[in-house]
């Protein structure tokens, strides 16, 4: 029996969390739930085959099959790149015209067709590394500037980035994320959010604390926003909002750190997106050098939501754009709390919808008023990212049919302290995987295989 928050749920939870959002394109979500993007890293991956890598696997099919039954009224997919050499990950899917083949345009029909079962709005996230792609995956990786990321993620580095030319920005960033938003149209997704937070290329051309340029792409906010815009009035001019196709951002609100974007540049830039006519924006914060996945301020924790006091900024700017709020989320209490206040239109979820992939449905129907409890150091965001990958692996094990209908079949519970346990030494093993893959200069995906527990 897994545990959960302890809360009640106010009465008027379903009739607000179940409230359609209509998009300024035309298309109207379910209700106010957003299922988070979350790296899968179960597409294929071939170092000597880079054209093949990318095609979605029939176990991320699977997965979405899950979360395609749990009455979410968006659903992002993780990552998908769009450029075959600037990564998130090994692993990552990926779009792009160099590798098209039929088997790749199929999988992103089948990827599409699972996540809309029961109603949801289908958006494939669109993202490029940047800087932030692994060193054994690009050892010159594009950037706005070449400010060198100095950290390791799981033992690996990443190299010294290469500042796009004006005409590279062109031909290498914005008809690559054109020709992804387009695929995705054309296989069946209802839109696409371009990942403009976190420290990857669009946020590294936001962020002073990476864009050191002189010219139209540096310098102000409105410079430094220039190419996010320039992407939606090319994607646009392709995919007409006549279409009803969405076309969505996600941006940070702060990043906590020297020379980082601010709160006030985040009004600023928010403005544009909402004059330009972004469907939706979901509000996140943080980057590779300063993570913001945990509370950063008391306040904050007590109203769950990572960004709330942040977003509470931000959202008077918008008027026709929804809000999204992603990040802390656990009790419907909160939700509520959060939606009422004005903070924010919809409720963004992530790590509890691994754990619990049919959580909006359980709320909306009433069943449950929190998410399943989680037992993992909260103040350690690489084990609470482990433990989630792990989780979306499980899920990617067999179909919602062959899980006998059953959405947590197989998903391993942590709540209970003793799994915690047993998955701590599993960690210990993957550490030592990775450290030696690392030294190899190996590029693989990296996730913890680890028992299904039914629960």
């Amino acid at each position: 029996m897994v545990r959960r928050f302890s809360t009640a749920a106010p009465e008027n939870a379903k009739a607000i969390l179940g409230e359609k959002l209509k998009f300024p394109s035309g298309k109207t979500a379910q209700n106010r739930f957003l299922k988070a993007a979350l790296t899968e890293m179960l597409s294929t991956f071939e170092p000597s085959k880079p054209e093949l890598n990318g095609i979605p696997t029939q176990q991320i099919i699977n997965a979405y099959d899950k979360w395609g039954n749990g009455k979410f009224g968006v659903i992002l997919t993780g990552n998908v790149q769009v450029s075959p050499v600037h990564l998130e990950a090994p692993g990552n899917a990926i779009i792009f015209k160099e590798g098209e083949t039929s088997a790749r345009r199929e999988a992103f029909k089948n990827w599409a067709k699972v996540i809309k079962q029961d109603g949801a709005l289908a958006v494939a996230q669109l993202s490029h590394g940047g800087r932030q792609t692994p060193i054994t995956v690009n050892k010159t990786p594009f950037s706005a500037s070449d400010v060198q990321l100095a950290k390791e993620v799981r033992f690996i580095g990443f190299g010294k980035p290469i500042p796009l030319t004006v005409e590279q920005i062109k031909t290498e960033v914005i008809d690559r994320f054109v020709y992804a938003a387009k695929y995705a149209y054309e296989t069946g997704f209802d839109g696409v959010q371009l990942h403009g937070a976190h420290g990857y290329l669009l946020a590294q051309f936001t962020s002073p604390t990476t864009n050191k340029r002189t010219d139209k792409y540096g310098g102000s906010v409105a410079n430094r926003q220039r190419i996010i815009l320039e992407i939606y009035e090319a994607i646009r001019k392709e995919i007409p909002a006549s279409t009803g196709f969405l076309v969505g951002l996600k941006t940070n609100s702060v990043e906590f750190q020297t020379e980082g974007t601010t709160v006030d540049d985040a009004v600023e830039m928010c403005r544009a997106y909402e004059k330009i006519g972004f469907d939706f924006v979901e509000l996140s914060g943080g980057t590779y050098e300063q993570l913001a996945f945990q509370h950063i301020r008391d306040s904050t924790r007590q109203r769950e939501a990572f960004f709330l006091e942040f977003a509470e900024k931000i959202r008077p700017v918008f008027k026709n754009t929804v809000v999204y709020l992603t990040g802390g989320f656990r009790t419907v209490n909160a939700m509520v709390e959060a939606v009422t206040s004005g903070a924010t239109q919809g409720i963004g979820l992530g790590r509890p919808i691994t754990a619990e992939p049919d959580l909006p449905k359980k709320i909306l129907f009433g069943s449950v008023s929190s998410a399943v409890y989680d037992a993992l150091d909260q103040n350690n965001f690489s084990v609470s990212l482990l433990a989630s990958n792990t989780q979306i692996e499980q899920m990617g094990r067999n179909s919602l049919k062959e899980a006998n209908n059953e959405v947590t079949y197989g998903l391993s519970d942590f709540s209970d302290e003793e799994t915690v346990k047993r998955f701590g030494k599993a960690i210990e093993g993957f550490i030592e995987l990775t450290k030696t893959q690392a030294s190899q200069g190996v590029a693989i995906p990296a996730v913890i295989t680890f028992e299904g527990v039914k629960v």
